[in-house]
């Protein structure tokens, strides 16, 4: 396999946890406890979290490119027991490969150049045709029912750094 998935850095999360129901609903945040599996993404450990779970449920900056007119935010979940993100090359997280998928390929200037939906059995085949395209420099991978962000997909020798780059 010639690319890497990268779970959200969970730093930003983890003070979330400590915030009341009211502090969370103030800030467009809500607190779920899962009650299903599959059903609950956790966009950094690329796990559906276990029945039982509590979870944030927030709005995230998924594609924060300022100068693009792809820039975007969505509904993200993020599972308390998270303890750090999902970082691999080797294989397609399991969270991806039981649902319907939305790949978006963009090139260095944030503008989608690729674009399809495929079964998460088949996003390894697609995510391949994407790359094999040079001016594909990462994917972005959304659940395509709900359109959430599930996470980001680079190139194996082309791994992001702290900022998301």
């Amino acid at each position: 396999m010639n690319f890497h998935f990268t779970g959200l850095p969970l730093e930003p999360f983890k003070a979330m946890f400590a915030l009341s129901d009211a502090e969370l609903q103030a800030q467009g945040m809500r607190r779920y406890i899962a009650d299903e599996k599959p059903g609950f993404p956790c966009r950094v450990t690329l796990e559906d979290a276990e029945p039982g779970e509590a979870l944030i449920l927030l709005s995230y900056a998924h594609q924060p490119a300022e100068k693009s007119p792809y820039r975007a935010e969505g509904p993200i979940f993020v599972r308390q027991a998270a303890v750090e993100s999902y970082r691999n090359h080797d294989e397609i997280p399991p969270v991806l490969q039981s649902r319907l998928l939305s790949l978006r390929g963009y090139d260095q200037d944030d503008l989608i150049v690729e674009a399809e939906v495929v079964e998460g059995t088949k996003v390894e085949a697609e995510l391949a045709k994407f790359f094999a395209n040079p001016e594909v420099a990462y994917v972005h991978i959304h659940y395509a029912r709900r359109g959430c962000f599930a996470c980001r997909v680079d190139r194996a020798e082309n791994r992001i750094t702290a900022n998301g780059k």
